[in-house]
């Protein structure tokens, strides 16, 4: 019996979301809302502190999302989709964010990409130097060889690139790395504010949900439930070569270079 009523409040649940999304065929607006969405998303890759990022986000009142929602995005009709899981797994009725967010860390997931320069799209790049990224990624997935973690990390940078020389746009798009993110987090919290236009503030402390930890989503390491920036992270026992090192730098470096240019950073935010 109890069985019965969680499936039953489950499909009334999702019998109201899908009556207030899709009834209305603008991707970004739904029913009994004046204002449109806009989609927020984390572009970025493994292991660069994506989750951290997502967390601090979605403590903000006029954000909500969870993680990665591995959705594959053709068109912006499938932002209805995005919608309808995102508030599905939080649980809100309201429907009163101004951003929806999910986070894309991976190239296969964008079967089309000309969406990213709507208006209603604000992206956020996050990239993290390669040394500490290959080490972790081989922790999480120990069946990948140092060359396999090279070929992605320089794939997914050299795909981030061209997200931003597609979006070239400031006012839509903002980068900032890992080791900014935890060494200068006021500096960080404080430009996102300005530049999501949030009337709340950011802080360093941030909720865990039901989702927290949870693979497939996001990080599953105790660190992640903190709720709060952790800089002292324990360092990885994993040696990568320096030839690879040296390869994933030239890598980072170009797309630290791509990113800045076309995207607004800590120290132009105020410029455009």
């Amino acid at each position: 019996m109890r069985q019965y009523f969680r499936e039953l409040k489950n499909n009334l649940a999702d019998n109201y979301y899908q009556f207030r999304i899709d009834t209305d065929q603008n991707p970004y607006q739904i029913r009994f809302r004046k204002k449109p969405f806009r989609i927020l998303f984390i572009l970025s890759h493994m292991r660069s502190g994506s989750s951290l990022l997502t967390h601090l986000l979605n403590s903000n009142p006029e954000i909500i999302g969870y993680g990665e929602t591995h959705i594959n995005y053709a068109s912006e009709l499938d932002f209805k989709t995005l919608i309808f899981k995102v508030y599905r797994t939080m649980k809100d009725y309201q429907m009163n964010h101004k951003y929806v967010l999910d986070k894309v860390l991976h190239n296969h997931k964008f079967l089309a990409d000309d969406f990213l320069v709507s208006d209603q799209v604000y992206s956020l790049f996050l990239i993290r130097e390669p040394q500490r990224t290959l080490a972790s990624i081989l922790e999480i997935k120990p069946h990948l060889n140092e060359e396999k973690a090279l070929t992605y990390y320089q794939e997914r940078l050299e795909i981030l690139e061209s997200y931003a020389k597609l979006i070239n746009n400031k006012k839509r798009s903002f980068f900032i790395t890992y080791e900014q993110l935890i060494n200068q987090s006021d500096l960080v919290l404080n430009s996102l504010k300005f530049f999501l236009e949030t009337q709340d503030s950011f802080s360093e402390q941030y909720e865990t949900l039901k989702t927290t930890g949870m693979r497939g989503i996001g990080d599953s390491s105790e660190n992640i439930k903190a709720g709060h920036i952790i800089r002292n992270r324990k360092q990885s026992d994993i040696k990568i070569s320096s030839e690879l090192v040296e390869k994933a730098t030239y890598s980072f470096r170009q797309c630290f270079t791509t990113l800045s240019t076309h995207c607004s950073t800590i120290e132009t935010l105020g410029e455009f």
